[in-house]
């Protein structure tokens, strides 16, 4: 896939502005404010997972969680197998109409899996409903 930009930013640099130091503490907070100054390149599936299921970053995350799950559809972060597809696929219905390319990509892995795990299921089902 032709990327328009460096594996070796992070979101900071590609979404501004910077957000600084989280002002709530809680793990998930405090996590995606470090992730979002790591470099884009050294995420991991639970990386992504935990952004896009977020909905931070999901313009430049996307394309690369893609390129993960047509290697590997049912690869997972730290929950279960399939977790980061099933982050992908709740991203809102009006983003993916805006994003026809990578639409067509999810249906191909989607048309790929022979049967998806039961905690995949119900956005599996969503994402087709949505998406038509």
């Amino acid at each position: 896939m032709n990327r328009p930009f460096e594996l070796s930013r992070t979101l900071d640099e590609l979404d501004p502005p910077p957000w600084g130091e989280p002002t709530y503490e809680s793990s998930l907070v405090t996590t995606c404010h470090r992730l979002r100054k790591k470099p884009i390149g050294q995420f991991s599936v639970e990386d992504f997972r935990i952004l896009i299921g977020q909905d931070i970053g999901a313009q430049w995350l996307v394309p690369l969680a893609l390129d993960i799950l047509e290697r590997d559809p049912l690869v997972s972060g730290d929950f279960y197998p399939g977790d980061l597809l099933a982050s992908i696929l709740r991203i809102d219905s009006t983003w993916w109409r805006r994003e026809p390319e990578w639409t067509e990509r999810v249906r191909r892995i989607l048309a790929g899996l022979r049967q998806a795990p039961r905690e995949v299921d119900d956005a599996v089902a969503t994402f087709r409903h949505n998406t038509v």
